[in-house]
């Protein structure tokens, strides 16, 4: 009797082994039509630009034809390798014809600018320098002057401040308004205007290019002077 129950045990099990094997569906749910997993692979071969970040380009840039709209670096916000041996450190107010710049800085702080291009000057001394000293701020303003001024750069004080790429405050062509009762602001329209008449003199002559102290660019260009947070450059 218990070899004939063993008998017919053996003989259930071949028959559900051979079931078993004729099942060809899947045992668990398929993920076959499921989106595929991009690999890390593919998403380290995509390249970040300067446009899809906000940036401004860390490249030594190609000379701009008068009006260009080329990507030259003025002020830099990401990091970059060591810069050359700095340049003297200048601080202090620059004096001409026995009147110091503070001295001038009193005499024309307003809180209103006599025309578009001092508007768009004093905005980017404000954006770019306020709270810096004063020669630092000038020189700033200075930069912009030479741009306009250079034939390497839109023409008007306004295109160079609005120049793609360039100052990190403007976005799509757009300058911010200040809070014009601030004191910033009314140092910077001070600013812009002694800039303006020539009536002092900035700490970096013939300058074109500056960025914050912080930032290391290996620009392959002339140090010529710190002051305040920048470091500029011809």
């Amino acid at each position: 009797m218990r070899n004939s129950l063993r008998v017919a045990a053996l003989a259930a099990a071949t028959i559900t082994l051979c079931t078993a094997g004729a099942f060809t569906g899947p045992l668990f749910a398929s993920e076959a039509k499921t989106t595929p997993v991009v690999p890390y692979t593919a998403h380290a071969g995509s390249e970040l630009t300067v446009d899809n970040l906000g940036l401004n380009d860390l490249d030594d840039p190609v000379p701009i034809a008068p009006g260009g709209e080329d990507d030259v670096p003025v002020a830099v916000h990401a990091m970059a390798p060591a810069l050359p041996a700095p340049a003297p450190v200048v601080d202090e107010p620059q004096v001409r014809n026995g009147r110091s710049l503070s001295e001038l800085v009193a005499d024309y702080g307003s809180t209103e600018t006599p025309d578009a291009e001092t508007e768009c000057l004093a905005r980017a001394v404000y954006y770019e320098s306020k709270g810096e000293p004063l020669t630092g701020q000038l020189t700033v303003a200075e930069v912009v002057l030479n741009r306009a001024h250079s034939g390497r750069f839109p023409s008007t004080i306004c295109g160079v401040v609005r120049q793609p790429g360039q100052f990190s405050f403007v976005h799509r062509g757009y300058i911010p308004t200040p809070p014009v009762g601030s004191r910033d602001w009314r140092i910077a329209v001070a600013i812009s205007r002694i800039a303006m008449e020539d009536l002092a003199d900035g700490a970096a002559p013939r300058a074109l290019f500056f960025h914050a102290r912080h930032v290391r660019p290996a620009w392959r260009r002339t140090h010529v002077a710190t002051v305040g947070n920048h470091v500029f450059y011809r």
